[in-house]
């Protein structure tokens, strides 16, 4: 299968070159040229395997250069003893018609971890197919969970360096500690002075330097993403929408091929569109809830077909989705308007004027599958709680701004439709926000909180978070996004 970019279709390579490069030379995202399909009997024999078996089954649809065995264990390297939970990514079923994706008992307790600790080996493999001898440097932007989940991912893999960026004031207590103690002698990590955005775009200016580029090739690097942007980071999103539904069927919920919802935290969209690519390749879902917090302009393209990033930014108590601009938006506007010219014509748009407007045609097209909803602080807050005394169940701020849309959804609709919630992090990384929510008034700070948590809940810290404030501080540089270029030139030096 060849992939191209989203902004010219004549350019197509390989699945192992889409990830190596991660970024198409244009400045587009790489997109595969079909969609493979799965019937009812395919997925059928998915509800009988465990995860790593539907992650094969899945992959191997869109990676013809790798083999059955290649891919068996690439997967079993991912999903192994790094995860706290035999079926990786567990389906809580809160009552008949609402369950809730967990996918966060990876090593960095965050859904990055599904995808983030499968690509350094599903890269290092590609490299070797394309037959690559320049040793790669991994930039990556992040708005708290990516992060850590690649620091983790690639820290001391042989070939790789990674350089991690984050916006200074823009992730949580844990979030941040997790990035500046981690380990391996490969591995940076450097705060940036303003938000999310103001990082993403640094980095993206990085890579489309030309003339840095080379020099790099010079002392034997090139750059490539372990950002959603990556096609190797967004397949593997894929396989947990139908594990969970496979699972939703295996717990009586539903009946095989009967229809649901999902809901998603959403930011950067890479997640939701795993949920879409999904969907098209004949997984039986009806809609895609895109939940969003006060950054709503997802929320607000859906509703009008205009994505204007000009706007004000919020720093919310969900910060791993305040963004405002939604970088995989672009694969979504490419798959279906059918054309790489428009979309390069969107994306020029908002380049040049921060907005655009999708064609009425794109638009119904959108409205077919999509529905957005967006939730405030004091929303997110009331609703960690209601549901903790409703159902004992505990949730962090991301995975509560999903439900509270669902609820606001449902309400408006007046109908109660099978829906899954997907879960995108572990409560306790967000203890101040959580037992907010819950009334309690400790008087800790930062990491501290974690533990009152567990006392407050009764439920145990998740391993990687425990004795985070004991851990070397390595990092602590902060610049401004004009130095990010330096940091990486001095990086590789």
């Amino acid at each position: 299968m060849k992939y191209f970019s989203t902004r010219n279709s004549m350019y197509g390579v390989t699945a192992a070159e889409a990830i190596a490069k991660g970024l198409a030379p244009d400045g587009g995202l790489f997109v595969p040229e079909t969609l493979p399909q799965l019937d009812m009997d395919e997925i059928a024999a998915l509800c009988n395997m465990d995860y790593c078996g539907r992650a094969v089954y899945i992959m191997s649809k869109y990676l013809d250069d790798f083999s059955e065995d290649e891919l068996k264990a690439l997967c079993a390297s991912a999903y192994g003893s790094g995860f706290d939970c035999d079926a990786v990514a567990p389906l809580r079923v809160l009552n008949g018609t609402t369950a809730v994706l967990e996918l966060w008992h990876g090593p960095t307790c965050a859904f990055k971890d599904m995808a983030l600790q499968l690509l350094p080996h599903l890269l290092t493999a590609s490299l070797k197919k394309c037959g690559e001898e320049r040793r790669v440097c991994i930039l990556v932007a992040t708005s708290g969970d990516t992060g850590k989940a690649a620091l983790e991912g690639f820290a001391d893999v042989p070939g790789t360096k990674i350089q991690v960026f984050y916006p200074n004031d823009g992730v949580s207590e844990a979030q941040k500690l997790q990035m500046i103690t981690q380990t391996g002698k490969n591995v940076g990590v450097t705060a940036v002075v303003g938000n999310f955005d103001d990082a993403q775009s640094g980095v993206k200016r990085i890579f489309s330097d030309a003339d840095f580029a080379s020099k790099l090739t010079e002392r034997g690097y090139f750059l490539s993403s372990a950002n959603s942007i990556n096609w190797g980071r967004l397949l593997p999103q894929i396989v947990y929408y139908f594990s969970a539904y496979c699972d939703f069927v295996k717990s009586g919920g539903i009946a095989l091929g009967d229809t649901v919802d999902f809901s998603v935290p959403t930011g950067n969209f890479g997640n939701i569109l795993a949920g879409w690519y999904a969907r098209s390749m004949g997984l039986p879902v009806c809609r895609l809830l895109c939940a969003s917090n006060a950054n709503n302009v997802l929320s607000d393209f859906l509703a009008s077909g205009c994505y204007d990033r000009n706007r004000a930014f919020h720093n919310t108590l969900s910060p791993s989705m305040d963004i405002l601009v939604s970088s995989n938006l672009e694969r979504l506007l490419c798959n279906l308007s059918g054309s790489t010219e428009e979309t390069a014509g969107y994306m020029k748009q908002l380049s040049d004027s921060g907005r655009y407007t999708v064609s009425p045609k794109l638009k119904a097209a959108i409205d077919e599958c999509f529905v957005g909803g967006y939730c405030s602080d004091a929303e997110t807050l009331e609703t960690i709680k209601t549901v903790w005394d409703k159902d004992s169940y505990l949730m962090d701020t991301h995975t509560a701004v999903a439900y509270k849309v669902l609820c606001d959804i449902r309400s408006g609709e007046g109908v109660e439709r099978p829906c899954i919630v997907v879960s995108t992090a572990s409560p306790f990384k967000f203890s101040d926000s959580v037992l907010k929510a819950l009334g309690d008034n400790a008087e800790k700070s930062g990491a501290e909180l974690i533990e009152r948590l567990s006392e407050v809940s009764g439920i145990e810290v998740p391993l990687p978070l425990r004795g985070l404030t004991e851990r070397e501080v390595r990092f602590k540089d902060i610049i401004p996004p004009s130095g990010m270029k330096t940091a990486v030139d001095e990086f590789l030096k």
